[in-house]
């Protein structure tokens, strides 16, 4: 009794009703969302180490190359907006049909979505190519970083059609809770890109030295490899999916574009919050903001962590929904938001023993270094808030309530956090100068920002009207 009392009190969850749920049940629940969550987490810590491992490599070459490098990252998500938002979609309905045993159905819902993300990854090449300049303008390069930032993204921009078939299997695969596979695809695909990264950057193994080019080159490639990789698994006998030539359907085609057109209002208002952060961070100097380009690689390592128990989340609440087992959705939230906490303390204390080490790793400038360790700092604060976030965003995902995580991340992203940049990296700076506030800035914004959605998304998941939506 003494044992079974220990772990309710460390690990117990109540379901939609308010009733605890008994040990032996609450067991199997955290053993399902573990058995989901750990693919997805070690597949997105790995993928943000080696993306680290990426900057490592560029940050040899001086600080306009990260900055130039980390210039194209906001661009090239504008550019994935339509198709991440149809792959959200497409993980929302698989889980559905895979919870109701609808194998058809779901296999249906992949073929039309690959159909649909074709279209997508070619008109995405196109502009990312011939608009190369322009969109990096936007990002906010300057003389210093232009040409190189162009010249990346031109070349990454000829692997957008293969990166759009590999974010569409993948995401139909962690609907049915297959996240092994997509952990086996896309850290084969990473460990091309830096093996790729070490050959070409500073020409190693006869290859010439071709630096920033080089690593636009192996990211393209480790690119293309991902998507031959997931296009091999559902080709293979047996799978859960196949492919074959689909008929479109209206009860398909109406719940992809019921979600995905959420979650493209979504993904805009990110897109848009991050474009003018980078803006806002570019304008105070280069050094600046490659500090904020090393602070946001170990960032994304936390927010890596939390999305792969949000994607538990997402499958499992899918899922239930689609057995129409709301009591069981409840308690995936409740189980996933637990564990979200836990790997938040892990990785808090972490960061906090070694955050001047971290950013050694990085560079061997004194100034840059001591903006990082001062960054990360802040953000160790909004670590819990930012997972918790993260994981119920995912949670409410797979129930579709894309509409309600779409409106804030208008408030908090799109407006509260570029205002609060604003404010602190301007006005406050210039009245306190000489205290680093204004490389703190993003940081302190994005502490605010964790806070205030992971505050909302809590009330909104115990309000339960998520548990009702219909998605055909």
């Amino acid at each position: 009794m003494y044992k079974v009392g220990i772990f309710q009190t460390v690990f117990g969850v109540k379901d939609h009703e308010g009733k605890s749920i008994e040990t032996p049940q609450l067991k199997e629940l955290y053993k399902k969302t573990l058995a989901i969550a750990w693919p997805s987490t070690v597949e997105g810590a790995l993928m943000s180490i080696i993306g680290s491992v990426d900057t490592m490599m560029v940050g040899t070459l001086g600080a306009a190359s990260i900055a130039a490098v980390g210039l194209t990252g906001q661009p090239r998500m504008i550019m994935l907006i339509l198709a991440q938002a149809l792959c959200i979609g497409t993980t929302a309905l698989c889980a559905r049909r895979k919870g109701a045993g609808d194998q058809p159905g779901a296999n249906s819902c992949l073929q039309q979505s690959l159909i649909l993300i074709t279209a997508i990854g070619i008109l995405m090449t196109l502009i990312g190519y011939f608009g190369a300049e322009w969109l990096m303008k936007l990002g906010g390069a300057n003389e210093d970083t232009l040409a190189l930032s162009v010249e990346y993204f031109r070349i990454i921009s000829l692997a957008f059609l293969p990166s759009c078939w590999q974010l569409c299997i993948c995401a139909a695969m962690r609907a049915i809770g297959k996240t092994r596979v997509t952990m086996a695809t896309n850290i084969t695909a990473n460990l091309i890109n830096v093996c790729l990264n070490y050959i070409l950057i500073n020409g190693k193994l006869g290859f010439p030295a071709l630096g920033v080019r080089g690593a636009a080159i192996a990211t393209a490639c480790g690119t293309i490899s991902a998507s031959f990789i997931c296009i091999c698994v559902v080709l293979k006998k047996g799978g859960y999916y196949r492919l074959a030539l689909p008929r479109f359907d209206k009860i398909t085609l109406k719940g992809l574009v019921k979600v995905g057109s959420s979650s493209m209002v979504e993904a805009v208002c990110l897109r848009l919050g991050f474009l003018m952060l980078a803006r806002l961070i570019a304008g105070i100097g280069t050094n600046a903001f490659a500090a904020y380009q090393i602070t946001s690689q170990v960032t994304s390592l936390s927010f890596t962590l939390g999305d792969g128990v949000g994607t538990a989340g997402t499958s499992l609440v899918g899922q239930s929904l689609g057995a129409k087992r709301k009591d069981l959705a409840m308690a995936h939230v409740k189980v996933a938001y637990r564990i979200g906490l836990f790997v938040s303390l892990g990785l808090m204390t972490v960061i906090t023993i070694f955050s001047r080490q971290i950013a050694l790793l990085f560079t061997t400038d004194e100034s840059i270094i001591q903006s990082v360790t001062m960054s990360l700092y802040v953000v160790i604060m909004s670590m819990i808030f930012q997972n918790g976030r993260v994981i119920l965003s995912g949670s409410l995902r797979g129930a579709g309530d894309t509409r309600f995580v779409a409106v804030c991340a208008l408030l908090s992203v799109t407006l509260l956090r570029p205002i609060l940049t604003y404010i602190f990296c301007y006005p406050v700076e210039s009245m306190f100068p000489g205290n680093n506030i204004a490389v703190l800035a993003p940081w302190i914004a994005f502490l605010i920002d964790s806070i205030v959605r992971d505050r909302l998304t809590n009330h909104r998941i115990k309000q339960g009207k998520w548990l009702n939506i219909k998605l055909s």
